[in-house]
């Protein structure tokens, strides 16, 4: 009997728990997660990427996950290499005759393997870097938001992305897609909807114990380590914040309040993002985040069930 789906997608946003669930899924159906986090690709990037390693024990027994710790920090790891490395970490789950779980919130990473685009690297443009360099991230978003393709403001919190992402929507405008092939993937979407005020509570809860935890000795650490503040701050959130933070640009309080008032910020850019997938033509299957993880993993048994209609 074929399967119904190739993939079982599941997605929402921050502290939404959908790792958790993830995992525990991963567990009952005996198979492997592929992240899609566009900043927990990075080595000893892990509080501030809110990495939380624990929960892929579920049981006592550790779930595979792929796409987690591949890429060096100050790297600018991006979404043609995640295409690519989704694929070989896709095709190796699927040679087991398992059904990958993608798990994450970076939309961009999850809609550009789920529609199956077609992209390319993109160079560096020296000249269009130059012309850019000196605006605000308020002008630059909306120089950024006259382009209609994959790449729009919804991950972009700073200016040095800000350019990035224009530039990689400048080149495409001016040479045509003509990258390999991606499959069309048919996958059970599941997302994690969380209520506004519990998803502020849990921000600023799991903000306070990463902190607490040392958040602040991790991104001095890189910096000791030669990761330029520049190339951290590129980073966005946690790392934009935090770096300012330790050299001596803002207070701690000053960082704490930014911080936490970004990630919500981020967080309802998140949904309008999985939303706005909604419009694109993908369906997403809406569950409460408050549910027993019992109930949400039969929810997901019962939609992959061959009996139910798709």
């Amino acid at each position: 009997m074929q399967e119904k789906y190739d993939l079982i997608t599941i997605l929402g946003p921050t502290a939404s728990g959908k790792t958790t669930f993830a995992a525990a899924l991963g567990r009952r159906l005996n198979t492997e997660i592929i992240s899609a986090d566009s900043r927990q690709v990075y080595r000893r990037m892990d509080l501030g990427t809110g990495k939380d390693l624990d929960d892929y024990i579920v049981e006592g027994h550790p779930v595979p996950y792929h796409l987690i710790d591949i890429a060096e920090p100050g790297y600018k790891y991006n979404v043609f290499e995640y295409q690519r490395d989704f694929l070989a970490a896709y095709e190796s789950i699927r040679a087991k005759g398992r059904v990958p779980i993608l798990c994450g919130g970076t939309g961009m990473y999850i809609e550009a393997v789920l529609k199956g685009y077609r992209l390319m690297p993109v160079p560096e443009n020296p000249e269009l870097r130059s012309r850019l360099a000196g605006r605000s991230l308020e002008e630059l978003t909306r120089i950024l938001s006259q382009y209609k393709t994959l790449h729009n403001s919804t991950d972009v919190d700073t200016a040095k992305r800000a350019i990035r992402a224009i530039e990689i929507e400048e080149y495409y405008a001016s040479h045509p897609v003509t990258g390999r092939e991606f499959p069309r993937l048919r996958s059970l979407i599941v997302g994690v909807d969380i209520d506004r005020e519990s998803r502020r509570r849990k921000i600023t809860e799991r903000l306070r114990k990463r902190l607490e935890e040392g958040m602040v000795d991790e991104a001095r650490r890189l910096i000791e380590e030669g990761v330029s503040p520049d190339d951290l701050i590129y980073y966005g959130l946690e790392y934009k914040y935090l770096t300012r933070y330790v050299i001596g640009e803002l207070t701690f309080e000053q960082m704490f309040s930014q911080l936490e008032i970004a990630i919500h910020q981020f967080a309802k850019r998140q949904m309008t993002w999985f939303r706005g997938m909604e419009r694109r033509g993908f369906h997403i299957e809406w569950i409460n985040a408050e549910l027993p993880t019992e109930e949400k993993i039969n929810f997901v048994l019962e939609k992959l069930s061959p009996e139910t209609p798709a």
